[in-house]
């Protein structure tokens, strides 16, 4: 099973949420998008624990079930494509996210998170937490 963590649910993973925690036990890769990771750096950096929080983010993305992914050009059109039918529907959601459904969708992986929003995105296979 291969799972792209949002934001929300690292976060959620973090603090301990158990389903989240289990489900991600289960995952044979862990994709981390460059969009989460920016996301999570500027909270450390205004947070006061950044230091930990660092920390604990690099032994995350060490771990040997986990890949950093990049943008490409593909992710670029599905992004555009997105964002065109959302804004089409009149039910916009934040733009970093729609980048997150993008690469989701590229990497044929199943998004993990704990926003509603992401059901607007039609095709987008993922798993919500509450």
């Amino acid at each position: 099973m291969r799972l792209l963590l949002d934001t929300s649910a690292y976060v959620g993973f973090k603090l301990g949420h158990a389903q989240i925690v289990d489900y991600l036990t289960k995952a044979d890769v862990i994709l981390i998008s460059p969009i989460v990771t920016g996301e999570l750096l500027f909270g450390f950096r205004n947070g006061l624990r950044f230091d930990q929080n660092m920390m604990e983010f690099n032994q995350f993305i060490s771990h040997e079930a986990v890949e950093a992914i990049q943008l490409t050009d593909v992710t670029a059109d599905r992004y555009s494509r997105i964002a065109a039918l959302l804004k089409k529907q009149g039910t916009p959601i934040p733009t970093n996210d729609i980048w997150i459904a993008a690469q989701t969708m590229e990497t044929g992986a199943e998004l993990v998170t704990m926003d509603q929003h992401f059901e607007k995105i039609s095709g987008l296979v993922f798993r919500l937490f509450t």
